[in-house]
């Protein structure tokens, strides 16, 4: 998908930037060289410019012979494009977030210039139908044609299909239908082309007969296919890391950037991954089936950390301007439930489908009218919905008083003990110091430390949990994450420590890609300005 990054700027901002310190001005050229610089080491940079002073411009037309008329720029223009730059990504989210880093750059004393920046896509990828409405439909034609990339392919070509033809002919009466089927004969298309190059005419046409969509079709699709691709990309011919990175990417409909970044990774690294994962189940020769009892021991641990994971992107996105993909959320819930009824004993499913449920429980209170973040402990706890929160604890309770307690079941007794206090100071922050305390034993995860410092800091004070975070500051997995340098910031305003407090919360707006999460730390940096 292509986008253009459009830099607007004033008249007066071209006179305003020449009057700016000698140093400002240097720091914000070399951040913007640094940052395109970037951009094009990621291959995600088509091209970008940063333009003249508009003085210098000059507006042509065609004159009555054709020749050029030249004039002036017109003086009642009140913005002018100061640059920009092209970028193809995979999706409008990245797009976004390359916006945000970019309106971040530093202006007068090194705050951050917060730049207008106009985010346009080409013509096509306006027309373009996200991937994530098209989970059912890819799995669908893997399982006819056990290919993914060929099989992503051909569903994105039958939602471009569907953009240009649906609103000059109408809904069809199944659209999902519609769409396997649109998809499944460019495949057919596609085996047809490979087949002949390799002169083998005969087996094709038997092939293809056998792999024609079916004159049920609507009746097929009510099958959930998704299950299935979830078990078959957690196969163990895949080693767990690639397996999960997959199924975040063939079924939860994460971008790579979005995967890379829940895994703490570099965003190549991550596209490699994914890439031998696909030739490695095309090569495995399973079956597209829901597994047998022991196929489902070997994988479910892979495929309760995807939900996991694609739940958590979608109750907390982690780049665009929103806080929430509900459709995420919505999905992990749906399939959790799914491996719920298939596995009715089993703890840690019950424990996850009840983490989900008391979490998302919150979310209509999670943001503001204007989509601003609101914290736990500022959330209207009327607006939290109460039956998803009944559904939650009578789960936890349950699984709870089996005896096997796994991190799951841990974190989802934490979201309880925060969902049953009528109001934030009723927290009962000693049991879940308690419960984070026996997570960490569990997981060396650095995020279960970070909210194991919050604890500590809730029941023995700030510098108790400040004290933990200090061993973080070396752990790799976190350098360039904002998450630490958030609950730094949070600790030392806490302890009476503004200047500190400041300094983290821009360190951490400056890296993360949420604009929720962004505008929030500003805003309390900025208030913390105030004070000074």
């Amino acid at each position: 998908m292509k986008y253009i990054l459009m830099m607007n700027c004033p008249r007066t901002g071209y006179d305003t930037f020449g009057a700016w310190p000698k140093k400002d001005i240097q720091a914000h050229m070399a951040f913007m060289k640094s940052f395109t610089k970037e951009l094009g080491e990621s291959g995600e940079l088509v091209g970008a410019e940063g333009l003249a002073d508009p003085k210098q411009a000059k507006v042509v037309r065609a004159g009555k012979d054709g020749a050029p008329v030249t004039d002036g720029v017109f003086p009642e223009a009140k913005e002018f494009l100061a640059g920009y730059w092209i970028v193809d990504v995979e999706s409008p989210e990245r797009a976004y977030a390359i916006a945000a880093r970019a309106s971040a750059a530093p202006g007068p004393g090194g705050a951050p210039f917060n730049m207008p920046i106009e985010v346009r896509g080409d013509e096509r990828t306006a027309r373009r139908i996200p991937v994530t409405s098209s989970l059912w439909e890819t799995g669908a034609v893997i399982r006819r044609f056990r290919d993914f990339t060929a099989a992503e392919d051909a569903v994105q070509e039958a939602l471009v299909a569907a953009a240009m033809q649906w609103p000059r002919e109408g809904l069809p009466d199944n659209p999902r239908a519609w769409l396997i089927q649109v998809a499944s004969r460019r495949m057919t298309d596609h085996l047809r082309s490979e087949l002949a190059r390799r002169r083998r005419e005969t087996a094709a046409a038997m092939q293809l007969d056998h792999l024609a969509p079916a004159a049920d079709m609507e009746n097929e699709t009510e099958q959930d296919d998704t299950l299935i691709l979830l078990f078959m990309c957690c196969h163990p011919a895949l080693t767990p890391s690639s397996a999960i990175a997959l199924t975040l990417r063939a079924v939860g409909g994460l971008t790579t950037a979005e995967i890379a970044n829940a895994f703490l990774v570099p965003e190549a690294t991550m596209a490699q991954r994914i890439s031998r994962a696909k030739h490695s189940i095309k090569a495995s020769g399973v079956p597209f089936r829901l597994p047998t009892n022991q196929e489902r021991t070997q994988r479910i641990r892979a495929v309760l950390h995807v939900l996991y994971l694609i739940f958590n992107e979608g109750y907390t996105s982690s780049a665009g301007p929103h806080l929430l993909r509900s459709e995420l959320s919505g999905e992990a819930i749906r399939l959790t439930r799914a491996v719920h009824n298939l596995l009715p004993k089993d703890g840690e499913v019950a424990g996850l489908l009840a983490l989900m449920l008391l979490t998302d429980a919150r979310r209509a209170a999670r943001t503001g009218p204007d989509g601003e973040l609101i914290p736990l402990t500022k959330q209207d706890r009327t607006l939290w919905d109460q039956k998803e929160i009944s559904e939650g604890l009578a789960l936890i309770s349950a699984t709870l008083a089996k005896g096997s307690i796994g991190a799951y079941q841990l974190q989802a007794a934490i979201a309880a003990v925060h969902d049953e206090a009528a109001r934030a100071e009723d927290t009962d922050w000693p049991q879940v110091l308690a419960l984070y305390g026996v997570l960490k034993q569990m997981s060396d995860n650095p995020m279960v430390t970070l909210n194991h410092a919050i604890a500590a800091a809730m029941v023995h004070g700030p510098q108790a949990g400040l004290d933990l975070l200090a061993p973080l500051a070396a752990d790799e997995r976190l350098s360039g994450h904002h998450r630490l340098d958030a609950v730094r910031a949070h600790l030392l305003e806490r302890a009476g420590d503004r200047r500190g407090a400041i300094a983290h919360y821009r360190a951490a707006a400056e890296k993360t890609t949420s604009l929720p999460e962004r505008n929030y730390l500003l805003m309390r940096a900025a208030r913390l300005c105030e004070g000074l």
